[in-house]
């Protein structure tokens, strides 16, 4: 195994991932932990240094590694530091003007990456705290995403972001996957849906498509009333209970695409996450936009690396695009 350099963890609200990284960006061993910011070992400022010993402190001493970055919630109000947002347009060099650091246990220096806040005039503010770091990693990864790129993060909280000349221009949020889980759980909806465990994979997609033409095909202000079908279709049987949820989920998640396509066009979307909600997020811009996205995985050690690369911690990686590489 080459010498391992730098820590990067991902800390999220219920959970957070830690990275071991060699000096020239490859991933030696990828740890996850429950400890996050709602869930830590103990309250406060103590918390997070348990939390930090528990998941690396081997790596530490094993290894005599001094730096360690990370993102996430964990420089929010209710993090281990506050990191306040930072304003768009930004990119990776703006996260680290307005980074802070931490002594974290065993003599290690923690960079916590800010988040970014978008400010459009006569609108609503918006804010992600991760993603940026997700977003890095993408231009890490893809290199020509840096020039002109539409990146999509699905999730409890979906993020769209236009990309220009290596900054984040502009971004929204959609607030997709919780209300589906509202939806799914806390109406009248919830007494019909059944887990599709019987159910084939073309019986599932065929399902989910039907919501994608309902809600591509409605009118302005349709959506209350499209959900009120999953409730008729189910009461008169002419769809099964355990599709429902598929097609629920194709009128949620269309409401999204069809805004977010509106806002930023169709051309080069990147979508960026792991397992069958990104993909679901990939069928559905093709079924709706017609271009076909690239589908990204996790970018977040890419994105951590390229930030740790931009602080100057790391001394042999690609300092153009900070690649990080894995195997």
């Amino acid at each position: 195994m080459t010498q391992p350099h730098l820590i990067a963890i991902d800390w999220g609200t219920s959970s957070l991932r830690g990275f071991l990284i060699d000096n020239g960006g490859k991933i030696l061993e990828t740890r996850a932990s429950r400890h996050g910011i709602q869930n830590l070992p103990a309250a406060g400022k103590e918390g997070f240094e348990q939390a930090f010993i528990a998941l690396c402190a081997d790596w530490v001493t094993q290894y005599k590694i001094l730096n360690a970055v990370t993102c996430g919630m964990v420089g929010s109000a209710q993090g281990w530091v506050e990191t306040p947002y930072v304003a768009c347009p930004a990119g990776t060099d703006t996260l680290l003007a307005h980074a802070t650091a931490v002594e974290a246990p065993l003599g290690v220096r923690l960079l916590i990456a800010p988040g970014m806040k978008y400010l459009p005039e006569g609108g609503a503010p918006d804010v992600m705290r991760g993603e940026e770091i997700q977003i890095a990693g993408v231009f890490a990864i893809a290199p020509e995403t840096r020039h002109d790129a539409l990146i999509v993060l699905p999730g409890t909280h979906s993020k769209w972001a236009r990309i220009r000349d290596g900054q984040v221009e502009s971004f929204c949020t959609y607030m997709t996957g919780e209300i589906y889980d509202a939806l799914s759980r806390h109406t009248i909806l919830s007494r019909l849906l059944v887990a599709p465990n019987t159910c084939s994979d073309d019986e599932r997609r065929s399902a989910f498509e039907q919501g994608l033409s309902l809600a591509s095909n409605g009118g302005t202000g349709d959506f209350a009333h499209q959900l009120f079908s999953v409730r008729t279709l189910g009461l008169f049987g002419h769809m099964p209970q355990e599709l429902l949820g598929e097609y629920l989920s194709g009128i949620v998640i269309a409401q999204e695409i069809i805004s977010g396509i509106a806002k930023f066009g169709a051309d080069d979307i990147r979508v960026v996450g792991e397992g069958p909600l990104c993909r679901r997020y990939q069928d559905a811009i093709r079924f709706i936009g017609g271009t076909p996205p690239i589908l990204h995985g996790n970018t977040a050690p890419a994105g951590l690396f390229l930030f740790a690369t931009t602080a100057g911690l790391t001394s042999q990686g690609d300092h153009e695009t900070g690649q990080l590489r894995t195997g």
